[in-house]
């Protein structure tokens, strides 16, 4: 199998704090392989967009989905690519004890990714589990931007793992 490109995005909020992603994620989406959500879309019509654009999707819903999402998405999203097992949930608890509890939590994963905070983040535990927060597109919160990630699996190994502001929010 080639380089799997991936997109990472989380908590786009879209109607509610955006009408729509911005431009430089749809262009993301164009690009990647494979497009993880890791929840709080909030409506349901971002999810039938993303499911009609990107080649794969890999979701699951936050806290912020009401029950036209839940029905659709999981709580707890699976998958292994290229040899690669990725799990993707909304919320993952306090930052205080995180890289512990994740790894008890999801022994068999190889990367987790998570939303929920808006804060990006990107730690390895000591049990090797790679523990990912792409932050939010549409919603800064704290932080000083919005963002998304990027990244891509060869031969089973997580690459490339970029952080990238969003330019320009379309509002």
């Amino acid at each position: 199998m080639a380089r799997v490109r991936l997109l990472l995005i989380a908590d786009t909020h879209v109607p509610t704090r955006a009408r729509d992603l911005p431009a430089q994620v749809w262009d993301e989406i164009a690009k990647a392989d494979v497009v993880i959500h890791a929840g709080d879309w909030v409506a349901p019509e971002l999810l039938y967009r993303l499911e009609a654009r990107a080649p794969r999707l890999v979701a699951c819903w936050g806290n912020n989905d009401g029950p036209a999402l839940r029905a659709r998405l999981p709580e707890r999203a699976d998958a292994t690519l290229d040899g690669l097992h990725l799990t993707v949930v909304h919320e993952t608890g306090a930052a205080a004890g995180r890289d512990a509890r994740m790894s008890r939590l999801y022994p068999d994963s190889d990367v987790l990714v998570f939303g929920h905070s808006h804060i990006p983040w990107d730690t390895t535990t000591k049990s090797g589990l790679r523990l990912l927060n792409p932050g939010s597109p549409t919603d800064r919160r704290r932080q000083p931007f919005c963002t998304y990630m990027s990244a891509s699996v060869d031969k089973g190994v997580l690459t490339d793992v970029v952080l990238h502001q969003v330019k320009k929010l379309d509002k």
